[in-house]
C-alpha cells in the first residue's frame, strides 16, 4: 500500500459522530502548543469521505490555531468495521506503554538545563515537579517524614549565592526573543485597546530567565536590587519570606526542586 500524505481543507473534514475520546479545552490548548513548537509532525488519518478515523485532537487545535488546511492520510482500505475499531485501537494502545522513569527523569532534567520549556511535553506541575525530584535521588513520593505520615517537609535550605566570575550585564539575564515577537504580533493587531493591554502582559510569560546568570547578577548587585530581586522570586535567600510571597511550597516533591545550587535553580 503506498501512504500518500495531502493537505486537506479544515472544512472539510468531518469529526466522527461516535467519537469516543475526549479532548479537554487545556490539552487542545498543548496540542496547539505542540504544533507551534515542533510543527505538524503527525497526519490526520481520514476515510474517503474526509471522516475522521484519527486525530480528533490535532484537528481542533489546528481550528484554534485557524489553520486553513491540516496533512492528512486517506485509509481507503479500511471496511467500516476497522475504520471504527482502528478509532479505539490507536488511542488505546498507546495507554498501554509505560514510562523508565528513571530515564524519562534524566531527559527532563537535561531538557530544562537547556533552557527547553518543559511545558510544551504534556506533564503537569506535580507531575514534572516529582519527576525531576526522581532525578535528583528522591523517591518522588513526598513523604516528608519517610514514613509517609506527612507530604510536607522543613528539608529546603536556600542555596548560597557567592560571586564565580564577573557581574554579567542585563541582556544576559532573560532571553526575550519570543515575548518581542509576539508583542508584535500583537501590536499589529486590530484589537480592542483593553484586548491588546491583556495580550501583551500575557506575552511576558514567554521571557525565558537565565538563572544561572541571575544568581552571579545578584552577587554583584546593591542590597536594595537584591531585596528587589528576592521580592520578584528571582532569588531565594530566606525560606520563610519566600513561602509568605507564594514561590515556594513546602512539599517533599517542590523541596527537592529548591535544594539545587544555584545555577540550576528555577522558581518553580
Amino acid at each position: 500500500m503506498v501512504v500518500q500524505v495531502e493537505e486537506v481543507p479544515l472544512k472539510d473534514l468531518i469529526p466522527y459522530a461516535r467519537n469516543s475520546r475526549t479532548h479537554s479545552e487545556s490539552q487542545v490548548s498543548q496540542i496547539a502548543g505542540s504544533i507551534q513548537e515542533f510543527g505538524w509532525t503527525n497526519p490526520v488519518l481520514i476515510d474517503g469521505e474526509g471522516v475522521i478515523i484519527a486525530g480528533h485532537g490535532r484537528v481542533l487545535a489546528a481550528q484554534r490555531l485557524k489553520m486553513e488546511t491540516v496533512p492528512c492520510i486517506r485509509l481507503t482500505h479500511l471496511t467500516d468495521a476497522q475504520k471504527r475499531a482502528y478509532m479505539i485501537a490507536d488511542n488505546r494502545l498507546a495507554l498501554n506503554a509505560g514510562w523508565d522513569e528513571a530515564m524519562l527523569a534524566n531527559e527532563l532534567s537535561d531538557l530544562r538545563a537547556d533552557e527547553f520549556d518543559l511545558g510544551l511535553l504534556g506533564f503537569d506541575a506535580d507531575e514534572l515537579a516529582r519527576l525531576l525530584a526522581f532525578e535528583m535521588g528522591g523517591d518522588g513520593e513526598g513523604s516528608g517524614n519517610g514514613d509517609g505520615s506527612s507530604p510536607y517537609t522543613n528539608k529546603i535550605t536556600a542555596p548560597i549565592y557567592e560571586p564565580k566570575g564577573e557581574k554579567p550585564p542585563i541582556r544576559d539575564l532573560s532571553d526575550k526573543t519570543k515575548t518581542n515577537e509576539l508583542c508584535s504580533e500583537i501590536e499589529t493587531a486590530e484589537l480592542p485597546e483593553e484586548v491588546r493591554g491583556f495580550l501583551l502582559t500575557a506575552a511576558q510569560r514567554h521571557t525565558v530567565f537565565n538563572f544561572r546568570n541571575i544568581a552571579e547578577f545578584y552577587c554583584h548587585a546593591s542590597a536594595d536590587v537584591q531585596h528587589l530581586m528576592e521580592r520578584s522570586g528571582l532569588i531565594i535567600i530566606d525560606m520563610d519570606k519566600a513561602i509568605a510571597n507564594g514561590f515556594v511550597h513546602l512539599s517533599e516533591r517542590l523541596g527537592a526542586i529548591c535544594d539545587l545550587q544555584s545555577s540550576e535553580f528555577e522558581d518553580a
